[in-house]
């Protein structure tokens, strides 16, 4: 891998790293689930969803690396199917949010670590756009030349994913502590998330 590192120009692992930020702070799914967790839940549950997040690119990024992303992208019924499983995911969470009332300085935070984490995981491996994104961008910086593709593939989605991972933990902790300050005064929490919930999955299926 380091000989891979050392075959790619420093200006190309650069631009790739710079585009890959912008796209990274833009507001997306990603950084939308990661703060209705942190909203929800607090700076450490929403940093939490930001790190399963993360961990969900790199599931989309290991099924790029091994060209299943490809198979997927070829039949539109699979990608359906995703987005509708990821939409009826995201509606969940919303209905249990809506329910679950206003919190109180006991009960806000509660959600484990392990929970967090895997909702961001399911948010972010149940939605088909990413397999169609790395399929778009990641190639434009390949080059036969420098190794093997599926290498590159790898090292690229890895710098892709550990930058988003960084931003998106970020929005959630900020997130969780702006919620904590004004949102717990006015005991919406709960059903600001789950607004933001229901929003994603129609957003998800509608695109």
């Amino acid at each position: 891998m380091w000989d891979l590192i050392q075959a790619f120009p420093t200006e190309s692992l650069l631009a790739f790293t710079l585009g890959g930020l912008i796209l990274n702070f833009a507001p997306g799914q990603d950084v939308f689930f990661a703060t209705a967790c942190g909203i929800q839940g607090g700076p450490r549950a929403g940093a939490m969803a930001g790190l399963g997040v993360g961990l969900g690119a790199v599931w989309h990024v290991t099924l790029a690396a091994l060209g299943l992303s490809a198979v997927i992208a070829a039949h539109p019924g699979v990608l359906d199917a995703i987005r509708w499983a990821g939409a009826g995911y995201l509606l969940w969470l919303a209905w249990k949010s809506w329910r679950a009332g206003a919190p109180t300085d006991r009960v806000r935070g509660v959600m484990s670590p392990r929970r967090a984490v895997l909702r961001g995981f399911l948010s972010n491996a149940l939605n088909p756009k990413p397999v169609l994104f790395i399929l778009a961008f990641l190639p434009q910086f390949t080059r036969p030349e420098y190794g093997p593709i599926w290498q590159q593939v790898l090292l690229l989605g890895g710098i892709f994913g550990i930058t988003g991972t960084i931003v998106t933990m970020g929005y959630g902790v900020i997130a969780g502590v702006l919620g904590s300050r004004v949102g717990h005064r006015l005991g919406v929490l709960n059903r600001v998330a789950a607004v933001m919930f229901a929003g994603l999955a129609a957003k998800l299926v509608t695109e």
